[in-house]
């Protein structure tokens, strides 16, 4: 589906056809991070299973290792202080539970990090579904991941990114559309519904970002010739737009966002957006609202 922010003209077509809608000059901003093997089946000295799910690095505490926040589960027969065994490579260790989450410590004999893409396993979303013993579940990791995926740290992938592979960047850069990146690490919040009342008292769940110089000298660029920012993804939107300048320029930057994008926000520094379907009371969905406006995407 194709939305004319100008217009509000409707069409439909195949994701193939996207070369249509960009034009020479047009600059191509991308989400570059990457799925972290952040499941982990575990075992009690029991014998009895855990699983944990990491979803965010926090500031490492006293000890060695890595300190995580994790879901675990079954939750309830877990208690602080347990112990569990990832393989024969690394070990977890509940510090605390905090609001229905659980802060954890992973240990190895080597870097955590090296450990992780031994022995744990990309969290594919509920929407893959394979049957027992389907060849085809071996590709799936390595399928959950973007053709720009390169900086590790997110728990899921900026979908949108999804839907390219070589041969289409290729006809991308024929047309003389340039590709720039950004980093955006997808965490668990970007999925969590908004709850409140009113959307713009929902308080987003802050991630870290980095925009590298790189990036801010080609959008520059691409604003002396005349050309657009096509943000690929809701992800690359909020990196982009955090580092705006009212002049459509971006500053190169690294950090954390917090950024809210609701009806009624100024767009500075994306021209076009390229994205999926979204759920409704979603950050993501109020992001595409604010961007081609509320009435428009209700009629889509």
């Amino acid at each position: 589906m194709a939305l004319c922010r100008k217009t509000g003209r409707i069409t439909h077509h195949r994701f193939s056809d996207l070369c249509e809608f960009l034009n020479g000059g047009d600059l191509l901003v991308v989400n570059d991070t990457k799925v972290i093997r952040g499941r982990l089946r575990a075992r009690k000295d029991t014998g009895a299973s855990v699983e944990i799910f990491l979803l965010e690095r926090l500031r490492d505490e006293e000890g060695q290792g890595e300190t995580w926040d994790a879901l675990a589960r079954p939750s309830r027969r877990l208690r602080e202080g347990m112990e569990f065994c990832v393989g024969e490579e690394l070990r977890v260790k509940l510090l605390r539970r905090e609001t229905g989450r659980w802060v954890v410590r992973l240990v190895a004999d080597g870097p955590v990090s090296l450990a992780l893409e031994r022995v744990g396993e990309v969290p594919l979303p509920p929407y893959i579904r394979r049957s027992p013993g389907d060849p085809a579940a071996s590709g799936d990791a390595e399928r959950y991941q973007t053709v720009f995926a390169e900086s590790p740290g997110s728990v899921a992938a900026p979908t949108a990114g999804l839907h390219f592979d070589e041969e289409m960047l290729g006809e991308v850069a024929r047309m003389g559309v340039d590709v720039a990146k950004v980093t955006l690490a997808v965490g668990y919040g970007t999925f969590s519904p908004i709850r409140t009342k009113e959307v713009e008292s929902y308080r987003i769940h802050a991630e870290p970002y980095r925009l590298p110089p790189e990036t801010a000298a080609a959008v520059a660029d691409t604003r002396d010739r005349g050309g657009r920012v096509v943000a690929v993804g809701t992800t690359t939107v909020r990196v982009l737009e955090t580092c705006g300048r009212k002049d459509g320029r971006v500053d190169p930057s690294e950090g954390i966002t917090g950024l809210f994008i609701t009806p009624g926000y100024r767009f500075r520094a994306v021209d076009a957006l390229i994205t999926n379907f979204h759920l409704p009371r979603s950050s993501l969905l109020a992001l595409v609202m604010a961007f081609a406006g509320v009435e428009r995407i209700l009629e889509a």
